[in-house]
């Protein structure tokens, strides 16, 4: 009976122990609960700060970008449409067209649009030129370049895309073009770089001799009239001389001649006086330039085989001159 009163107390102490325990876990749970929560509240603030100090300092745009017929809406902190693009990773360089200028300002919402140069070798109806534009395809360029107001036929496509590397084009212009030869006239169109080769086109083939103008090696231009002038029939051959059967003297050859021409008729061989009818310098009759054995008539004949009929004659008439040169024939005797 003695033991017993004394186990209680140890019974009690040994419980306090316990119960002091469980609240000390307890209370620990508690503050690191409080703990996490606040740990989390605060990084939650600090981040909604941050996040909205950004937003009101520097706040990031989206614009619409096209560079060279591709879109795409970017985000960008920049303020100038340079900006947005060294951003974007853009290049430009001389002869590169951008809307708007480098130096405007964005906002959000704003369009950029970026064409880059391309090389092109324009060779139209045999001309080559180098050029440089910013069209995306054939069909642009020629717009560019005023060259889509005439038909044409062209070595690509106008929807043909053109590389930034560049591009090669063939241009063959249609062409009206007339031609005229002799009372023939033709009408044509024609992409042919040389007016020989629109004559071998219509299948007209110049004769030897004929004129053409403009030249062969020619540009045809549009409008163009192409004649063909036949060339001058040839002239016939001269009559052959009549036979000279009368030796002229030379007392006889040597009267003067020409004074007695410049007065019969000023020395003109294709004279006619209807009067008579008289012909050639010396106005025979044809009688008298048959009996000097003269063909045909004087005016077929040049001045110096008159002048040998005439001297043959004044042979035939023994120096009557009178009978044939009445008023001029004192003139032979003139020196």
């Amino acid at each position: 009976m003695d033991r017993s009163p004394a186990r209680k107390p140890c019974a009690r102490r040994a419980g306090s122990r316990r119960a002091r325990r469980r609240r000390s876990r307890l209370l620990s749970g508690v503050r690191a609960v409080a703990r996490s929560r606040w740990t989390a509240i605060v990084c939650a603030t600090v981040a909604g700060v941050a996040a909205g100090y950004l937003v009101g300092v520097v706040p990031a745009k989206e614009v619409h970008l096209a560079v060279d017929g591709g879109e795409a809406t970017v985000r960008s902190f920049g303020d100038t449409v340079a900006e947005v693009l060294a951003d974007s990773g853009v290049r430009v360089g001389p002869g590169d067209e951008v809307a708007p200028v480098p130096g405007a300002q964005v906002r959000d919402g704003s369009s950029i649009v970026v064409r880059h140069a391309r090389p092109l070798v324009l060779t139209v109806d045999g001309r080559t030129s180098r050029h440089t534009v910013t069209a995306l395809n054939v069909g642009e360029a020629l717009q560019q370049l005023s060259l889509n107001r005439r038909p044409a036929t062209l070595s690509a496509s106008r929807m043909r895309q053109i590389p930034i590397s560049g591009f090669a084009l063939d241009v063959r212009t249609h062409r009206r073009v007339t031609i005229v030869r002799g009372h023939r006239r033709v009408t044509t169109v024609t992409m042919s770089r040389t007016v020989r080769a629109v004559l071998a086109q219509e299948n007209i083939r110049p004769a030897r001799g004929d004129k053409v103008r403009p030249p062969l090696g020619a540009f045809p231009e549009d409008g163009a009239v192409i004649r063909v002038i036949p060339a001058a029939p040839p002239r016939p051959a001269a009559p052959r001389f009549p036979p000279r059967l009368v030796a002229v003297q030379p007392a006889v050859a040597g009267l003067n001649w020409a004074a007695l021409a410049v007065c019969e008729t000023l020395g003109n061989p294709r004279a006619f006086n209807p009067s008579g009818p008289y012909y050639g310098m010396y106005m025979f009759s044809l009688p008298m330039w048959r009996a000097a054995g003269g063909m045909r008539t004087p005016l077929d004949w040049p001045p110096e085989e008159q002048t040998y009929r005439a001297q043959v004659l004044y042979q035939r008439v023994a120096g009557r001159w009178r009978g044939q040169w009445p008023n001029c024939g004192a003139r032979l005797f003139n020196r």
